[in-house]
């Protein structure tokens, strides 16, 4: 039998590409192909190119000295740009509707048709040709683009499709683009930061659409699951080179320490093989003229390779904070009301002095609100907020505005502070750290201006740890750092003297650091769950599981079964359980309830919040027995232990039925 052939269809080819600004080179000589199912993610600090490189293939702007980029003339690329543009005046569902392809502009033709019968609808020529467009989406099957169109949009939080684009916050209009790449029809598909400003549950839909998608994919991303899950084909733009790697994240970390590994070693040989010659040809000059002249010119060629190998610079950060005291930050039924709706109602927490929070929750949930409360930076509507003096607070926020963008690097860090000292005692300038943040010399005397927005975001995160804080806030810290940034983040977080607060999407960074989860809910109120992300999505598994068992230890399947059949055909109540038994899903006895993972968490550090409080009510009984005649402090402290000894009781409850719980299970 002849066997089979299996052909696959070139995206684009790129030799040579070459881009740099002024005397400063982001990448050269980068080549790739890209064929049809090829899912590229492409990784490198923040300032190495790698949106440039995305505009350059999806605009096919290609210098003639830039290198060759070849792209079929049938192939259709769509590309979703980190700041997409927008007609102000155009709907949602026009802007979705862009482009050039026959589909798109059937379907925009018969937008048109329907708003301009909608205005006239006595014209019996428009009436005609609304008709002639509804025969023709009929033919071209297009219904179903503009109803997965529609199903896209929702589920990017888009709701009004009529309302125009002028009208939308930034986050909105990045989905609304998102939405039309994704829905219009395409080879190649060129996404630069698609998660940037989306909730967990968007990014897991948006994880499987990307999955089930058949073109192919050019992407940048610092999600690092994301990239784990949807990539196959990794493109490293390191020190302007660029390396390809035939698969994920997980993989493209060990072939990326071979290749370190391998680099090394050659270095090192060339190294060894520099001092040899350097040593023969520095003999004395009569020795000189005696040498031959072709060991002298390959002396000369090895010399400059020597001081071209690249070394290895990464980024590092020292762990510094200033002295906590006592009490930290306290949080006493905070509420947050705005245009009658609670975005934050009754949270209470008394922040601890190496706590690591995650807090998650839906986009326009309240996050970045509560952040601004713990700052300062707002008032709450109701409850106290307390902070102690000794505290230092160092918010990254979600939006770094430079004032002065016509500052130099350098001048920018020095407000913050001229030296730093390590835990160790090292005495850091500004410049070093500057440097150590992968900012050379020669950047640090650069505008902020010019600086790329993930530069400075780098940037403005250095200058918030300048200021050696003992408490950090971080919202939304993935957005716009890079992976090899955030890695030595998490390992400075590791080391950290102080609590850090962090609102993120990004669950590989809440993985690496959380030990408890904050969740927005429903009607604003705040859910504590112990453990990192993946603890709290199986604490919700769990859950779900729970709900769907049904009373009489039926499965909720088997039950509804049973009853239809009692309904439908007059079964006796004695033989539901026999129809139940019929379909196969039901538990023939009620099931015990199981610890889940989440429990038995909450178990282990159980104790420890139990010594808290009984700790709190000690403190209380002291400074009321210290009160003397304050009839109005002691009062006060009276009210303070009353609540304190119900979340004390409270407490005891959970554990007696936690433990009970463990012996069952």
């Amino acid at each position: 039998m002849p066997k089979e052939i299996y052909f696959t269809i070139m995206i684009l080819s790129a030799e040579n590409l070459s881009r740099s600004y002024g005397d400063r080179v982001l990448f050269e000589n980068i080549s790739f192909n890209v064929e049809e199912g090829d899912k590229y993610g492409i990784i490198g600090v923040n300032g190495t190119g790698k949106s440039t490189l995305l505009k350059m293939i999806a605009l096919n702007d290609i210098g003639s000295k830039e290198g060759k980029l070849t792209i079929p003339g049938n192939i259709v690329i769509e590309y979703l740009p980190q700041d997409p543009p927008f007609e102000p005046e155009a709907t949602v569902l026009e802007q979705i509707f862009k482009g050039n392809s026959p589909l798109i502009t059937l379907l925009r033709d018969y937008e048109l048709a329907v708003e301009a019968v909608d205005n006239d609808p006595d014209n019996e020529k428009l009436q005609k040709q609304l008709l002639e467009l509804q025969q023709k989406m009929d033919n071209e099957y297009a219904w179903q683009l503009e109803s997965e169109a529609k199903a896209v949009l929702t589920q990017l939080g888009i709701q009004n499709l009529q309302q125009k684009m002028s009208e939308l916050s930034g986050g909105q209009r990045k989905r609304v683009a998102l939405a039309g790449v994704l829905v219009r029809p395409s080879d190649l598909l060129i996404l630069d930061e698609p998660t940037n400003h989306m909730d967990n549950s968007t990014v897991a839909w948006l994880e499987q659409e990307l999955l089930k998608r058949k073109g192919a994919l050019l992407m940048v991303t610092h999600d690092r699951y994301f990239f784990d899950r949807v990539v196959n084909r990794t493109l490293e733009i390191d020190n302007g080179q660029g390396y390809v790697y035939v698969g994920n994240y997980s993989l493209f970390l060990e072939k990326r320490e071979e290749r370190r590994i391998a680099e090394a070693s050659a270095a090192q040989k060339l190294r060894n093989i520099y001092r040899r010659e350097l040593a023969w040809i520095s003999r004395g000059a009569e020795a000189r003229r005696t040498k031959k002249k072709d060991r002298v010119e390959r002396f000369a060629q090895l010399e400059a390779e020597v001081k071209n190998v690249h070394t290895e610079s990464n980024l590092e950060m020292s762990s510094v904070s200033s002295r906590l005291g006592k009490t930290i930050i306290e949080m006493e039924n905070i509420g947050m009301v705005y245009d009658g709706i609670d975005y934050i109602k009754d949270f209470s927490y008394i922040l601890l002095r190496n706590d690591r929070i995650g807090i998650v929750g839906a986009n326009g949930a309240g996050k970045s609100t509560l952040m601004d409360i713990i700052a300062g930076k707002c008032k709450p509507t109701s409850g106290i907020l307390t902070i102690g003096q000794t505290v230092k607070v160092g918010y990254f926020a979600q939006h770094c505005e430079f004032e002065r963008p016509q500052d130099r690097v350098l001048e920018y860090i020095k407000e913050a502070n001229n030296y730093i000292e390590t835990a160790d005692g090292q005495r850091i300038s500004a410049a070093q750290m500057l440097e150590r943040f992968l900012f050379p010399p020669e950047l640090q005397w650069v505008p902020i201006g010019k600086l790329s927005g993930g530069e400075q975001r780098r940037l403005y995160l250095l200058r918030v740890l300048m200021s050696a804080p003992n408490i950090l806030l971080l919202d939304e810290p993935t957005n716009d750092l890079d992976i090899p940034t955030l890695s030595v983040l998490e390992d400075y977080l590791d080391t950290f003297g102080g609590a850090v607060i962090a609102v993120s999407h990004d669950r590989y960074f809440l993985d690496r650091f959380a030990q408890k989860i904050f969740a927005f809910e429903e009607n604003g109120s705040i859910a504590y769950y112990p453990g990192n992300y993946s603890d709290y999505e199986r604490y919700l598994q769990d859950n779900k599981n729970a709900v769907a068992v049904q009373n009489n230890g039926y499965g909720k399947a088997a039950y509804d079964t049973a009853k239809n059949a009692q309904k439908k055909f007059g079964t006796k109540a004695g033989e539901v359980k026999s129809v139940a038994q019929q379909t196969n899903e039901f538990i023939t006895e009620p099931a015990k309830k199981k610890m889940t993972y989440g429990e038995r968490l909450e178990l282990e550090k159980m104790d420890q919040e139990i010594a808290r409080a009984e700790a709190e009510l000690k403190m209380l009984d002291v400074q009321i027995n210290g009160c003397g005649s304050d009839f109005v402090k002691l009062g006060e402290l009276t009210k303070q232990q009353e609540t304190a000894q119900i979340h004390l009781d409270e407490l005891m409850e959970r554990w007696m039925y936690l433990s009970e719980l463990a012996e069952n299970s």
